[in-house]
C-alpha cells in the first residue's frame, strides 16, 4: 500500500476516534448526573416535609371570621360605635311608632264606648266574683238547706253568623258556662254544660262527677239532645228553679261586653307600659 493511502487511513481513524469518544466522555457525564439526582436526597424536599410536619394544624372558617371582626374591630373602632347607633335609632323609632298607635287605639276604645269600671257585683240571688286579668268569672249562691250552685263563665269563646256576613250583618257571640250543684260536703256534683247565648241558655251536657276535679277519661252520658223530650224539658226546669235562665244569659252578655273592653284596653297599657322602660 502507498504510503500516502497509509497516512491518509490512519489520520481518517484518528478523526472518527475522536468524535465517538467525546459522544461517550458526553454519556458518561449524563449519567452520572443521572445517578447523583437518583442517589442524592432532594434537600428542598426534606425540608419542605419538615416544614409542614412543625407547622399547626389549620384553623377552621370560625376561627377566621373571630379573628377578622377583631381586626376589624381594633382597626375601627368608630365603625361599631356607629353600628350600634343606628340599632338604638332604628328600635326607637319602631318603639315610638308602637307607642302612638297605642295611644290612639287606648283614645279610641275610651271615646267610642268606655267601660264601666265598677262591673255589677250580684245579679238577683247571685253573688258575682270578677277575676281581673282572667278569661272567666264566676257566679255562686246557696240554694235550700244543704245546695249549694257554682257557675263558671268563660268570656266570648266563638261566635256565629246571623245573616249574610259578606254583607256585614251581625254575628251572635258564644259564652261557655259550666253551673256545678254541690249537695253537702263530699258529695258527688250534678254538672251542666251549657252555652249562653244573648237570650237564652242551651244544655249541652249533664254529668254527675266527684268533687275534686275528675282523673282519665270517664263517661259522660249521651248527647243532651239524645235524651227524651220530656226529660230535657224537665231539666231545663231544674235549672230554672235554680236562677238559670235566659234573663242569666242577657246578663252575661252585657258583663262580658263590659269586661272584654276592660281587659283589651289594660292589655294595651300594659304592653305601653313595658315599652316606655328605659
Amino acid at each position: 500500500m502507498p504510503p500516502s493511502l497509509i497516512l491518509s487511513n490512519v489520520t481518517t481513524s484518528k478523526t472518527l476516534v475522536k468524535p465517538y469518544q467525546s459522544q461517550r466522555s458526553t454519556m458518561a457525564h449524563r449519567l452520572i448526573r443521572s445517578l447523583r439526582r437518583r442517589t442524592t436526597p432532594n434537600v428542598s424536599s426534606y425540608f419542605h416535609s419538615k416544614t409542614l410536619i412543625q407547622q399547626p394544624p389549620p384553623r377552621s372558617f370560625h376561627h377566621f371570621i373571630q379573628e377578622k371582626q377583631s381586626f376589624t374591630h381594633k382597626l375601627n373602632p368608630l365603625d361599631e360605635q356607629r353600628r350600634n347607633y343606628i340599632s338604638e335609632m332604628r328600635k326607637s323609632a319602631f318603639e315610638g311608632n308602637i307607642l302612638r298607635l297605642l295611644r290612639n287605639e287606648i283614645q279610641y276604645e275610651l271615646e267610642r264606648s268606655p267601660p264601666t269600671q265598677q262591673p255589677v257585683q250580684e245579679f238577683v240571688s247571685f253573688k258575682v266574683d270578677e277575676w281581673p286579668g282572667e278569661q272567666w268569672i264566676r257566679l255562686s249562691r246557696k240554694f235550700g238547706e244543704n245546695e249549694e250552685i257554682k257557675i263558671e263563665v268563660t268570656m266570648f269563646d266563638h261566635s256565629i253568623p246571623v245573616g249574610d256576613v259578606a254583607k256585614g250583618e251581625d254575628v251572635q257571640l258564644h259564652i261557655t258556662m259550666i253551673v256545678d250543684v254541690f249537695k253537702g260536703d263530699g258529695s258527688d256534683v250534678l254538672e251542666f254544660v251549657c252555652s249562653a247565648w244573648p237570650d237564652s241558655v242551651e244544655i249541652q251536657k249533664v254529668f254527675t262527677r266527684r268533687h275534686e276535679w275528675m282523673t282519665g277519661h270517664p263517661y259522660l252520658g249521651p248527647g243532651f239532645k239524645e235524651l227524651d223530650d220530656k226529660l230535657q224539658y224537665m231539666l231545663y226546669e231544674f235549672l230554672e228553679t235554680m236562677g238559670i235562665t235566659d234573663d242569666l244569659a242577657t246578663f252575661l252578655h252585657g258583663y262580658m261586653k263590659n269586661k272584654d273592653k276592660i281587659e283589651f284596653t289594660q292589655w294595651m297599657g300594659n304592653v305601653k307600659s313595658f315599652i316606655e322602660k328605659k
